[in-house]
């Protein structure tokens, strides 16, 4: 049988609503020793674990998050120096996993956004108006992702696994809100890509209008995960802004000249083999599906897996369903596509010839650019949706760092 090599091979999309359906065979992971990697300009793939961002030393800054989930942002900051020392998120699943992490004199508020008042902010982090350093926040975005409904969606809204409801579109005016209370030096927001495109803009040109109402410099770009160090496609909408009084214009991370596979992230990833549990296995022996390749497109499964084992099942021909989530061939040069959130029911399109698997979460952990030792709490489906919800860790620190050295140590 013909095996690939994954040496540069990345992994396909990582999807919060997993992929659907579960296999009847069995499935082990034989182990191969580590191929020498390719000789390339980039240091090795490594994300530093919770153990040593806590012992991190301090950089004087502070940090408000606002939408934190799991705490993918916060620990991208807490990696770059910052101190975190308040946030809100208010889904009881990913308040658990936030928790489990967090710095011990961080403060976690779990309201509704929407009756967070910017003085009850202020005295929870005992500062004043202007004071706070950083406020972030990356309101839900399934309103405008690429990969949603849309437009067709707005006005609608979403329910929360814990019975809350909302309509995304319109949290970004609950952040602004804050932002306007508050007043801190540094504002980051984050989105999809798809609040700039199409029907979409008119959101995006009415949110930048109310950013710089409040009295700030803003700048927004489309910044790519996979030039910021993470081993996966991500497209995100990042909004920064610098208070007027200030006299500093915003920046964004530069991209770097490499990028991971998912062979950097994972180099012992061996060969899944599907094992028909006895079932015909003459007939089974000429079809079974043996690939050193990394996974096609991953979403959060509506069956239950233990997080110590991985799916792999071919899709047959009937199923196949091209564009229902931007998916395209797995080009084994290029990362993993984008991270995006199906629906439960839905499978997703993948080219022929390619089967779908799931990532264990502790590899979910290394592709998504989290720390091997970061906790994640809830069902498999649950931390794969902290996992595919988030802001990669990596990514943000690279929008900190940048935002530390060239605007807050100016000041």
């Amino acid at each position: 049988m013909e095996q690939t090599d994954l040496d540069t091979n990345p992994a396909p999309a990582i999807m919060a609503q997993g992929l659907n359906g579960v296999g009847h065979g069995q499935y082990w992971i034989e182990t191969t020793p580590p191929r020498k990697m390719k000789p390339e300009n980039k240091p090795p793939y490594r994300v530093p674990l919770m153990s040593e961002i806590r012992a991190m030393p301090w950089n004087g800054f502070k940090v408000a998050s606002t939408f934190s989930g799991a705490g993918g942002s916060c620990t991208g900051y807490r990696m770059a120096g910052f101190r975190v020392v308040w946030a809100n998120e208010f889904v009881p699943a990913a308040q658990a996993s936030y928790k489990a992490n967090c710095a011990e004199d961080s403060i976690l508020d779990g309201r509704d956004i929407k009756l967070v008042l910017p003085a009850e902010i202020l005295a929870a982090t005992g500062l004043a108006v202007g004071e706070l350093d950083l406020f972030d926040g990356s309101p839900p975005c399934q309103a405008f992702s690429t990969a949603g409904k849309r437009e067709k969606g707005w006005g609608q809204q979403k329910t929360y696994e814990h019975g809350a409801k909302q309509c995304n579109e319109t949290l970004f005016d609950q952040y602004v809100r804050l932002l306007r209370g508050l007043k801190p030096k540094v504002f980051v927001a984050e989105n999809v890509s798809g609040l700039v495109k199409g029907t979409a803009k008119g959101y995006f040109l009415e949110i930048l209008a109310a950013l710089k109402g409040c009295g700030y410099r803003v700048t927004c770009r489309v910044l790519d995960a996979q030039w910021l160090g993470v081993p996966q496609q991500r497209q995100r909408t990042i909004f920064v802004g610098v208070r007027e009084d200030l006299g500093i214009d915003p920046v964004h991370p530069s991209p770097l000249p490499y990028r991971y596979s998912v062979r950097d992230a994972l180099p012992w990833i061996g060969k899944a083999i599907h094992d028909t549990g006895g079932q015909n296995p003459e007939r089974h022996a000429a079809n079974v599906n043996i690939t050193d390749r990394p996974s096609p497109a991953i979403t959060i499964g509506v069956n239950s897996l233990n997080s110590c084992h991985f799916k792999v099942e071919p899709l047959p021909p009937s199923r196949m369903k091209d564009g229902a989530y931007g998916v395209s061939a797995v080009d084994p040069e290029k990362p993993c596509a984008t991270v995006t959130i199906g629906s439960p029911g839905n499978d997703l399109a993948v080219p022929h010839g390619t089967e779908k698997r799931k990532f264990t979460i502790a590899e979910l952990r290394r592709i998504c650019a989290f720390p091997d030792d970061f906790i994640l709490c809830g069902s498999y489906a649950q931390q794969w949706e902290r996992l595919g919800n988030s802001v990669p860790p990596v990514m943000m620190k690279a929008i900190a760092e940048t935002i530390r050295d060239n605007i807050l140590k100016k000041l």
